[in-house]
């Protein structure tokens, strides 16, 4: 399989993001709805957002399988979202009578968390966390502080 048709399922925070390639083989995408189907078992996320940015062409089997997966997410109890649709992909969906009326669709991925219910606050929180547990982890060799580090016996 060459770079063009690999495709990738990646997770940001609790939400998959399902990257589908440039010019998808039906044998990725279905590896690719497999994948997804496999993580949403694995992670419990909270949505997938399936990124057809890179995808400049589209036929009756790709789209029919981007709408599949979206209801199999849904029926997972997952909510999916569809991002990244260029205008000639949107034009030629339309003109196959694939409105994807049932699917969620958002221009970017930033714009897909935000329906999902990620914010940046959240990813602040998730920041702060994991400086504050390298901060009491680290020891720097300075003993003139007062805090007590794991394992430290300060």
């Amino acid at each position: 399989m060459t770079a063009s048709e690999s495709a990738a399922v990646t997770q940001v925070y609790d939400v998959l993001i399902a990257a589908f390639p440039g010019r998808p083989t039906d044998q990725a995408v279905d590896n690719l709805q497999q994948e997804v189907l496999n993580q949403m078992n694995e992670t419990d996320p909270r949505g997938v957002i399936l990124d057809i940015s890179e995808v400049t062409t589209l036929d009756s089997f790709f789209a029919r399988v981007i709408s599949e997966t979206a209801g199999m997410v849904e029926l997972m109890g997952g909510r999916a979202i569809v991002v990244g649709m260029r205008p000639s992909v949107a034009i030629t969906a339309a003109e196959l009578g694939f409105g994807l009326d049932s699917v969620d669709t958002a221009r970017s991925t930033d714009h897909a968390l935000l329906m999902l219910g990620v914010t940046v606050e959240d990813a602040d929180d998730v920041a702060a966390e994991s400086e504050s547990e390298a901060a009491t982890t680290h020891d720097d060799g300075d003993r003139s502080g007062s805090a007590l580090s794991p394992g430290g016996g300060r």
